[in-house]
């Protein structure tokens, strides 16, 4: 992989003192973003939703809609 330096080049940069300052007045030079984003995150990996939340979650919308299945019978007869 090849690294780019995220720092201005001086000599490309509109306004910078040499040494890299900024005179009063003038806007400093925008940064730039990094090449990379870092390592891949490898040993956190996502599983995605635990059995447990989700057979609550399940076991909740059976009872809501048994609920107003036996509702609707009820108003029907």
């Amino acid at each position: 992989m090849t690294h780019i330096s995220p720092d201005p080049e001086p000599e490309r940069s509109t306004g910078l003192e040499p040494g890299g300052g900024v005179p009063p007045g003038e806007t400093p030079p925008a940064e730039s973003s990094m090449p990379e984003a870092g390592p891949q995150e490898t040993h956190n990996p996502p599983k995605g939703w635990a059995k447990g939340p989700l057979t609550l979650i399940l076991l909740l919308v059976v009872l809501v809609a048994a609920f107003f299945l036996a509702y609707a019978l009820i108003l029907i007869l």
